[in-house]
């Protein structure tokens, strides 16, 4: 991580930001810009861990902040200990301390022994641009916090970025949910990443969720949820074409001489639409991109020189065929809608479905028309395997969606995304 000081702006910025307001030493604006305000706040941070009060966040600030940014500690059990006593100091829960450390005998703790303790405040940061960095981040802290959790990697991007994959449940039906195929639609994955957090939790802990019991859950669904399809993307848009990047000269054609993405980049780093990419309607999606102008690499629309030529769709394809999913959702934003159809060919169950999550959710059911009616993952699924599948449209504006629309787009679809996991038509 880059040094950090006054004057400096960026998402590692905002990263520490919303670490240090959790900590309670900063409550200023979430908003990249490392100020005088975040000065003062990494000052007392500093001062707090016998560091240099400098309000330089060099490589032992860092290394002291670490920790909170993962949202676990490693402890050495002292005499007199208790898994309570730890808790508490921690502002945790003992059924989380358990969690964490599977095989641990609450009764019998070894003065030297080394355990995992999740810190009381949550991993996920919904508050933040969501970038690929804290992804790595987030799935490393869930981890350390929920050893059940299975991951691992579904493929590469072009640039060789995992295209992470979390596995919730042991049960038979399987389920995939996937976020981010268009990189200005990053939003989708903090989505995916707290319903992981949430659910997790509430499983660890033997709580309800949304009315659901996870456990019955976590016993009849495997959810797949690939997060973030497009973290090449992603980072153009949320950190900047980076000198280094191996297309650099050419982006700037693709993005009209431009080298500002922020706000109009769907596509990855080769300037193709990874949702126009798919092999289902491909020819009439290149039909279609060529009436609207498109000719070639861009920011949106382009659907490559032939189906599944980008990594990322390839590595979507290879593990949706390694699996038996019943359903599957796809990510995208904006304009609170689900299309559930591909040219006729959706099973009859999927409009009850459909109807369903239209009902959990307050989103409308559509059909979708025009050129985005092509070459896209839920358009694959249905036509390949004949079997329910949905793109679930999140939010309401203009892409990229402002973070501060994440709580009613989450309290919007953690019901549809509990529900999907087990419903039957």
């Amino acid at each position: 991580m880059r040094t950090l000081r006054i004057g400096m702006s960026g998402t590692d910025v905002m990263e520490i930001q919303a670490m240090l307001q959790k900590l309670g030493y900063y409550t200023g604006a979430i908003d990249g810009i490392f100020g005088p305000q975040m000065q003062q706040a990494v000052i007392a941070f500093q001062r707090e861990f016998g560091l240099i009060p400098d309000g330089v966040i060099g490589p032992n600030t860092h290394f002291a902040m670490q920790r909170y940014l993962v949202g676990y500690d490693t402890y050495t059990i002292q005499s007199g200990d208790t898994l309570y006593d730890i808790a508490t100091r921690y502002n945790t829960t003992v059924a989380l301390i358990v969690a964490a450390n599977p095989g641990i005998m609450p009764n019998r703790l070894r003065v030297g022994q080394q355990i995992t303790v999740p810190f009381g405040f949550p991993v996920v940061d919904t508050n933040i641009d969501y970038t690929y960095e804290v992804l790595q981040r987030d799935i490393e802290g869930l981890r350390a916090r929920y050893p059940f959790l299975e991951t691992g990697s579904a493929g590469r991007s072009s640039l060789g970025r995992n295209l992470y994959y979390i596995r919730l449940g042991t049960g038979p039906n399987q389920v995939f949910y996937n976020g981010a195929h268009h990189a200005l639609e990053w939003i989708t994955t903090p989505v995916l990443m707290k319903f992981v957090e949430d659910f997790s939790r509430s499983y660890a802990e033997g709580r309800m969720l949304g009315g659901y019991d996870t456990s019955e859950i976590w016993n009849a669904a495997s959810i797949y949820l690939v997060p973030m399809v497009n973290p090449d993307g992603i980072d153009l848009v949320l950190n900047g074409l980076q000198p280094d990047n191996p297309n650099y000269d050419e982006l700037i054609q693709w993005n009209n001489g431009s080298t500002d993405f922020s706000t109009v980049w769907q596509a990855n780093n080769r300037g193709v639409d990874l949702n126009h990419n798919y092999d289902a309607g491909w020819e009439q999606s290149k039909e279609a991109e060529q009436a609207a102008g498109i000719t070639g690499p861009g920011p949106t629309r382009y659907s490559g020189t032939f189906p599944e030529s980008e990594p990322e769709v390839q590595s979507m394809v290879a593990f949706t065929r390694a699996h038996d999913f019943s359903l599957v959702l796809a990510y995208h934003s904006q304009g609170e809608v689900i299309y559930w159809d591909f040219q006729n060919l959706a099973p009859p169950e999927a409009l009850t479905i459909g109807r369903a999550f239209a009902n959990v959710s307050g989103y409308t059911l559509e059909e979708i028309s025009g050129i985005a009616a092509y070459a896209g993952y839920k358009d694959w699924f249905i036509q390949d395997f004949r079997r329910p599948g949905y793109t679930i449209e999140v939010g309401l504006g203009t892409n990229p969606l402002p973070i501060t629309q994440f709580d009613k787009i989450y309290a919007d679809n953690l019901p549809l995304l509990l529900l999907a996991s087990i419903i039957q038509a």
